[in-house]
């Protein structure tokens, strides 16, 4: 905090507010007085907050009203050079808030160039997409990164530039226009914690460019690492100890928080905040509707904390959040936060980010299919899944990434299971070692200390499908088809964006021929980024096959998502069925209540119509899955793996 007084912070932003704006007027004179009104009164609503976020950030620095200017002259270029059709997104948007948490988003996350070569061959499976109902498409990153070792896309050399093995920027253009006529979001990641060494800015820093430098953490020798580093956590300790890459070409340590060639950006200076604020802008004109904030966790540092989820880190995206509602409002940003829960929530806000991840879900999930019981989920559910009602979850059973066990460790003892312990039976049982497991995965970053891993695998192959047919286990293909679309229909209704994983949808196995490639043999998540299989994925209209049983059971659950009030919007209600196996919800709407009921277990499970009906449900219902009329008198039979949707008023 700067410790003015607020009534000395709103005369200053009234004052800069009303000496910056006929600067910026005649900087643009070209633009056309009814938008130049529309613009401003967008700035002056959005003026004061932004301008208290940057006075807490950079008011140390003597030049700060020079650094408000530049921020304000550079966000009104990217505005005035945003084509017009996204101008008529954003009007659009204005009118309808809360767009992205209807019940007609269904998202669907690729790599460009394993699901359809590159950009180009991107828009010829927008057919393919549309047939899924998908309304929002996320492309992991496909920006220029080093040759070799590029983090999968995420050490980033230029963000106005694409791989040129995928295409170019206007490819990319011209993809997210199509993708907004057929009605598909796109999402693109936005990478501002760190550049790969070989970005520019990296570049000029190497050559002892001081101002370039000073865009980076840099240090003479390991004084001020040293201190940093008793209580900052190395996130890949396997792959070098601490936070710290020493470079001798300029004779410094690099902050490099992933990897030694991703070098964390310096936040502190505002030129940096400036710089990358454009970029982000940049994106939005291209036609990005989402951004996925990568790595919100990290981007602050102080000495003395871990230089995780520090409240800097927060003002920084709610002042990027300003400058995107004065400049292109049709964009929102989606956090990735892998952190324990409670941090989680906190980047969860319509002045924050308006969507998130959700990886407790996602993680508990795998925990009710490994254990067959839902206490645990269910626990974490009633405690964690209320968040703002203008916010919406990211809901996904499986990602480009590893599986990390993200669950709080006082939610885990709170109904008595032991947090580390549990974690590694989690491990062992997704990577085949448990003796009660149907899962083939691979460890990713284990320690051998300890056994702690996260888990590489594609859903397929962790929900049990690759061992049976490996065995020829007719009962337990069945059983790993329907555990596969019951994680899918938690996901499609429990509240969010559902967020399919590309090849999820027919059923891809692991695969590991990634063991044979030099430069992947040693990141055991290429296991579950393999080419699409579009011979696999014609196997989707020839009933009776795998890929058919799941692709068909996906687009129901679309359909039914689609079609139903009670997905829209709406609130939900988790309930104790009285039964381990069985997750229960409730999504209410004026119009409609549908109750989910997700039966973990691999064998006929019976809830009591008792309890049914003492939750205000009638005898009488019928399952939107299956259109079956159900008669709950005294008990209800579920099958194996069995999703329900059940609709029929409460009394």
């Amino acid at each position: 905090m700067t410790g003015k007084p607020p009534e000395w912070i709103s005369r200053q932003s009234r004052s800069s507010f009303e000496r910056i704006l006929p600067r910026l007027r005649e900087r643009f004179p070209q633009v056309p007085e009814p938008e130049w009104e529309v613009f401003t009164a967008r700035m002056e609503q959005h003026f004061q907050p932004l301008f208290e976020l940057l006075h807490e950030l950079y008011s140390g620095h003597y030049d700060f009203f020079y650094h408000l200017e530049t921020i304000l002259v550079s966000a009104t270029r990217m505005w005035v050079e945003r084509p017009i059709e996204l101008k008529g997104l954003d009007a659009q948007r204005e009118n309808a808030p809360g767009w992205y948490r209807s019940n007609q988003m269904i998202g669907y996350i690729v790599y460009a160039d394993r699901f359809a070569g590159d950009l180009n061959g991107l828009r010829e499976k927008i057919p393919f997409l549309k047939e899924l109902g998908v309304t929002y498409l996320h492309i992991m990153p496909p920006f220029l990164s080093p040759d070799g070792d590029n983090d999968g896309g995420y050490a980033i050399s230029s963000y106005r530039e694409i791989d040129p093995a995928l295409g170019t920027m206007a490819d990319m253009n011209q993809l997210a226009s199509d993708l907004r006529n057929h009605g598909i979001s796109l999402c693109l990641d936005f990478i501002y914690n760190h550049t790969s060494d070989e970005h520019v800015w990296a570049q000029k820093a190497l050559e002892g460019d001081l101002e370039f430098q000073d865009y980076y953490r840099m240090y003479d020798d390991r004084t001020i690492p040293d201190q940093y580093e008793k209580t900052v956590n190395a996130v890949f300790p396997d792959e070098h100890p601490g936070c710290f890459t020493y470079r001798s070409r300029i004779r410094k340590w690099v902050w490099t928080t992933f990897k030694n060639y991703q070098w964390d950006l310096n936040y502190g200076n505002p030129v940096v905040f400036a710089k990358m604020a454009e970029e982000m802008l940049f994106l939005a004109n291209q036609g990005v509707e989402v951004l996925r904030l990568d790595a919100v966790a990290f981007v602050w540092k102080q000495l003395g904390t871990n230089c995780e989820n520090l409240p800097e880190a927060h003002k920084i995206i709610q002042a990027f959040n300003l400058l995107v509602r004065i400049t292109a409002p049709a964009l929102v940003f989606k956090s990735e936060a892998i952190v324990h829960p409670d941090e989680v929530a906190k980047y969860i806000d319509p002045g924050e980010c308006q969507l998130s991840y959700n990886p407790t879900l996602m993680a508990l999930l795998w925990n009710a299919a490994a254990t067959r019981k839902v206490e645990f989920l269910r626990h974490c559910m009633m405690k964690r899944f209320a968040i703002h009602p203008d916010c919406a979850w990211v809901n996904y059973i499986r990602c480009h990434d590893d599986i990390g066990w993200t669950y709080s460790n006082e939610d885990a003892e709170e109904i008595g299971i032991n947090a580390g312990d549990h974690r590694r039976f989690l491990v062992d049982f997704y990577t085949g070692k448990h003796p009660s497991s149907f899962a083939k995965g691979l460890p990713f970053q284990e320690n051998p200390l300890n056994g702690d891993a996260r888990v590489s695998g594609s859903l397929a192959s962790l929900a049990g499908l690759e061992k049976a047919l490996e065995m020829g286990d007719g009962a337990a293909a069945e059983i790993a088809v329907r555990r596969i679309l019951l994680m899918h229909g938690v996901i499609f209704t429990i509240g969010g964006i559902p967020l399919i994983y590309a090849g999820d949808s027919i059923g891809t196995l692991n695969d590991y021929s990634f063991r044979n490639d030099p430069e992947r043999f040693a990141d055991s998540r290429w296991v579950h980024r393999p080419l699409f299989d579009w011979e696999a994925a014609k196997k989707r209209l020839q009933p009776d096959t795998i890929e058919s049983q799941i692709f068909q059971g996906i687009l129901r659950l679309a359909q039914v998502r689609r079609n139903n009030a009670a997905f829209d919007r709406t609130e939900t209600e988790f309930i104790d069925t009285q039964n381990e196996h069985v997750l229960g919800y409730f999504r209410h709407h004026p119009d409609q209540t549908a109750l989910m009921l997700a039966n973990f277990s691999d064998h006929t499970t019976e809830l009591s119509g008792t309890r049914l009906r003492q939750l205000g449900l009638r005898r009488t219902l019928t399952d939107l899955m299956t259109g079956q009329v159900i008669t709950a008198s005294d008990t209800l039979s579920m099958e194996g793996c069995r999703f329900m949707v059940l609709v029929g008023g409460r009394r």
